[in-house]
């Protein structure tokens, strides 16, 4: 319990002390108001300080305004015993509610406790512990076991098993050798490892996970912006219907005492507490169950609208399939065999893509950059470079065409790079890609969820495509896109939604970034996705796997559900002892309840949002 709260709690004894001493006690007249007002003092002090202090702000109409109103009105019709009473529950509901918010609050800092404190970088006179910030790329930085992996990088030296449950939410360590890359906030379990820094800290996945965190508050959903808009109108139109209850009817039928009692108990009951503070907290709670599962939702918005998806598209490298590409075929025209995978891949060899990778690896020898020169990427059909003087093109069949090279089909199964040399053919190169394990029981989870549809597009082969297509069996596949080709392919999408159903885009690649903001939801696969990916996505799936799709969309529905049954709950017991209470059947205790009781069971049932299911894919393992 934290300081503020302990204090509190402390006043809250101390006044329910007081009061229940004076109970027993024979007082009348000013004794009794001057003892009663003791307690109140005590219990309700700041809540008095803060409505005069507000009053004076110009907001006058809040929660602090109309429980002061409220309790010094009872004091001045006689009403002590209830004056104090009311001041206490309440005091003792906004208890609950301080604790709750700083549970759910404390359970996402826990879990994002991922920021390291410090980098042992490799210098010259040996190790220095300095502050991550201060770590440039290209340097090297020494982790040992127990500690946080402090920047994005690649093992050098050292092979060890990481702990990545705070990213992705997977509690199965992770093996690493040489030649793997490695990501920030995760924590080294076993061996001692050397990682060349890749990024500073401030375009560090840490970095960026941290700030997705403490900025997802900030983006309000349309039920946020509902409630506050409500809660601006609602307080003074029952302000004004409790003043006039208080005031017209004993014109015409007296017992002045008794109305005023029935306007103050309206006061009491009216307080918004229970809608202006669960429903926020339900978002903010289903965003941190989702961070728990290593889903970064940016704002309560997305999560909203991600409960309303009806159509999922998706792209295929790294997203439905591994991305780690393998040559398994090579036909030569005209030249050998190993020229033309030497060719291909010193062409690529600048390009960082996984189909680049593959043929660099096909070719198994270290890529001579003095033999190249004159790259140029071509977006969506391939690369163009100059090899040993040579102009080689390598890329699909579109490329071919826009080079006017007369390019062969081939029958294998795969993406296939297509190799001309001097504007003259020269063979293609077969690559498979692996679809990824838990890509069908996504799939199959998204249908069972509610998704209507679900439609992969691809700059790939049609052959490579309609292979995944066919073995997910998707119910559209469109290949051979440029970026700008999947753009107008999702906005045709766009148009086939029905009522207020969203359209969700999830993607890896830098391609994917235009298309990721044309979306409805735009979903960057996380772990392996470029930075360009992440920025332009509304949610990021930390470890890559489409499985958390499905699982996105069931947090945020279960979000959704909670808020709907706080809004219900809250508005329908206000409205029934509302009524009661305008016509005398409901007392003070009854007032209470509408307002503290309320308040605090819409907590209590805010807080399950932040409480997960296991995962799909343990699911589908133990199923």
């Amino acid at each position: 319990m934290e300081k503020k709260q302990k204090q509190r709690l402390a006043r809250i004894l101390c006044a329910a002390a007081v009061f229940l001493l004076l109970l027993p006690l024979p007082l009348e007249g000013y004794w009794r108001l001057t003892a009663f007002l003791v307690p109140y003092g005590i219990a309700g002090w700041e809540v008095l300080w803060r409505a005069l202090r507000n009053i004076f702000r110009g907001q006058v109409f809040d929660e602090n305004f109309l429980m002061a109103v409220a309790t010094v009105g009872a004091f001045c019709i006689g009403e002590y015993l209830e004056g104090v009473a009311v001041m206490l529950f309440y005091q003792v509901g906004e208890l609950f509610q301080d604790v709750a918010v700083t549970r759910s609050r404390r359970s996402i800092s826990e879990l994002m406790d991922i920021r390291p404190d410090y980098a042992n970088l490799q210098t010259e006179n040996g190790l220095r512990r300095v502050d991550p910030q201060q770590v440039r790329p290209g340097e090297w930085v020494v982790v040992k076991a127990g500690e946080k992996i402090p920047l994005d990088g690649r093992v050098l030296e050292g092979d060890t098993t990481l702990d990545t449950a705070a990213l992705t939410g997977e509690p199965l360590p992770r093996e690493v050798r040489p030649g793997d890359e490695v990501i920030s906030g995760c924590v080294n379990l076993s061996g001692v490892i050397t990682v060349e820094v890749s990024k500073e800290f401030g375009e560090s996945t840490v970095s960026k996970i941290l700030d997705l965190v403490e900025n997802s508050a900030g983006k309000k959903a349309k039920a946020e912006h509902f409630i506050t808009r409500f809660a601006r109108i609602y307080t003074p139109v029952v302000v004004i219907c409790a003043v006039l209850l208080a005031i017209v009817p004993p014109l015409f039928l007296g017992g002045w005492s008794g109305w005023i009692e029935r306007g103050l108990i309206f006061l009491v009951i009216s307080c918004p507490c229970a809608l202006v503070i669960s429903i926020p907290m339900s978002f903010f709670g289903g965003i941190g169950g989702a961070s728990k599962k290593g889903i970064l939702v940016k704002g309560g918005n997305y999560l909203e609208a991600l409960a309303r998806t009806g159509i999922v598209v998706f792209d295929k490298t790294g997203t439905l399939t591994k991305g780690s590409f393998t040559v398994t075929a090579v036909h030569p025209d005209r030249i050998s065999r190993e020229e033309l995978l030497e060719l291909a891949a010193l062409a690529e060899g600048f390009s960082d893509h996984p189909i680049s990778r593959s043929l660099k690896k096909a070719y198994g020898r270290r890529i001579d950059e003095e033999r190249i020169a004159n790259v140029r990427e071509i977006a969506g059909r391939g690369i163009e470079s100059y090899v040993d003087g040579r102009r080689v093109c390598a890329g699909n069949d579109r490329l071919m065409e826009q080079e006017g090279v007369a390019w062969r089909e081939c029958h294998r199964a795969g993406t296939v790079v297509h190799v001309a040399i001097d504007g003259l053919y020269a063979g293609h190169i077969v690559i498979s890609d692996e679809i990824k394990p838990d890509a069908a029981q996504a799939i199959s989870a998204l249908r069972q969820g509610g998704v209507r549809k679900v439609v992969m597009l691809t700059g790939d082969a049609p052959s490579a495509a309609e292979q995944v297509g066919k073995a997910l069996a998707l119910d559209e596949v469109q290949a051979g896109l440029l970026p700008g080709d999947k753009v107008e392919r999702v906005e045709s999408l766009l148009c086939q939604k029905t009522g207020k159903e969203t359209l969700a885009f999830v993607g890896d690649g830098i391609n994917d970034a235009p298309v990721l903001s044309r979306a409805d939801i735009g979903i960057a696969m996380g772990g392996m996705g470029s930075d360009a990916a992440i920025e332009a996505a509304d949610i990021v799936l930390m470890d890559d796997q489409p499985s958390k799709i499905a699982e996105a969309v069931s947090i945020s529905r279960k979000t959704l559900r909670i808020v709907k049954e706080n809004i219900m709950f809250a508005i329908g017991v206000k409205i029934l002892v509302l009524l009661l209470g305008a016509a005398g059947l409901a007392n003070m205790w009854a007032a209470v309840f509408a307002d503290v009781g309320v308040s605090v069971l819409a907590i209590l049932n805010a807080s399950r949002a932040l409480r997960c299911r296991p995962s799909l894919k343990t699911r589908f393992e133990t199923a």
